[in-house]
């Protein structure tokens, strides 16, 4: 169960949180800062592309590395195809995941590799093998990790450092952070915008830093649950199975990650999908035993011994379309017509990619927040 006595007490969280989530997530506007400075660094601000890569392929482990590939692919959409490369097996000797490139991948294609680890031998491997086929290699990893050192000076290969936080001393640390999305993601998005694939210059990044800052100081411990809108979204989802139905194409990734974050972080369930197939592919949940209306608690159950039946929750998260034909009417209609209720999140004005990234900080501290307070 959720112990929502301690979402408001900043010093109980603090010390529930052994794995310093809290501190991750706050830290992801300066997060950006740093990886911005990064880049240019790496000469990323200076590069004058012959043109556009015919396709952008992705790869790296883990939660943040999956999102990156989600939203990049999202943020070019029709600029060219982003194919992210999953690990295809274990190397039966070294007991580590492998990647592989396609077939047709060739000397007009980038390759950007993404790990807050950076010593996987298998993203090596695959560097070689984008050496041989002629790819353009670009790889964020923490400094002078193996994967660093296998790209670094190649002829077609650009390294730059993933920005971690003073505080962390061991890599491990910085992997588990919410805050690791954002060290691995902006230097692609600099870099993509000096290829024309996207619209992300300095001044953009620079916004979505003051926007992640921001969000931190609504969403931060110090505020209390009634006007933090990360603790209210996980204090509404405790004790049910959400299902996330996003509209607009920035809320899809969000979603998606939202989703994986509760199961990685708080060890919860919750379902996805977009509007308007997300109505009829979870509508069936609606009228099952999750339903809201379903099996009245019985007044004889032991409230102290037996846990609350899981009931199905309903989040519209929408990063504002504009578009008139917008379902989230119906689907309020659809959730409330069987007794089910809904939360609705969506981002402040600015950019697509301000939007965006308030919608992640604010989901992201709602995983944090359900982990501590449950004990997860």
């Amino acid at each position: 169960m959720l112990d929502e006595s301690l979402l408001d007490d900043p010093e109980a969280l603090a010390l529930a949180d052994r794995r310093g989530l809290l501190r991750g997530a706050a830290e992801a506007g300066a997060r950006v800062r740093t990886a911005l400075r990064h880049a240019a660094e790496a000469g990323v601000m200076d590069l004058k592309p012959d043109g556009r890569p015919r396709a952008v392929l992705t790869a790296g482990p883990g939660m943040a590395a999956i999102c990156v590939a989600d939203l990049l692919s999202t943020l070019v959409a029709a600029g060219c195809p982003v194919t992210r490369l999953g690990p295809t097996g274990v190397a039966p000797a070294a007991g580590a995941l492998r990647w592989a490139l396609p077939g047709w991948a060739g000397p007009v294609d980038l390759l950007l590799i993404a790990t807050p680890d950076g010593s996987e031998p298998g993203l090596a491997l695959l560097a070689e093998q984008a050496y041989r086929r002629g790819c353009t290699v670009v790889a964020v990893a923490p400094a002078r990790s193996p994967l660093m050192e296998a790209v670094h000076g190649a002829a077609h290969g650009l390294v730059v450092p993933m920005a971690t936080a003073p505080y962390e001393e061991q890599e491990q640390t910085a992997a588990a952070s919410p805050g690791a999305l954002w060290a691995l993601l902006t230097p692609l998005l600099a870099l993509l915008d000096r290829t024309g694939l996207l619209a992300a210059p300095p001044d953009s990044l620079q916004k979505i830093a003051d926007r992640l800052d921001h969000t931190a100081e609504r969403c931060g411990p110090a505020s209390a649950t009634y006007e933090n809108p990360a603790k209210t979204l996980a204090a509404e989802l405790a004790e049910s199975l959400p299902l996330i139905w996003t509209e607009g194409s920035g809320a899809g990734p969000t979603g998606r990650r939202f989703a994986a974050a509760l199961a990685e972080l708080a060890g919860r369930p919750a379902l996805t999908a977009e509007l308007p197939e997300a109505m009829p592919a979870h509508g069936a949940l609606l009228v099952s035993t999750l339903a809201g209306g379903a099996d009245p608690e019985d007044f004889f159950r032991d409230r102290v011994e037996e846990e609350q039946a899981l009931r199905a929750r309903v989040l519209l998260l929408r990063d504002r379309p504009t578009d008139v034909l917008s379902a989230a009417p119906a689907a309020r209609e659809l959730a409330l017509s069987h007794d089910t209720a809904i939360s609705e999140l969506e981002p402040e004005g600015g950019s697509e990619l301000e939007g965006l990234a308030e919608l992640i900080a604010i989901t992201d501290f709602a995983a944090v927040y359900l982990s501590l307070a449950s004990g997860a």
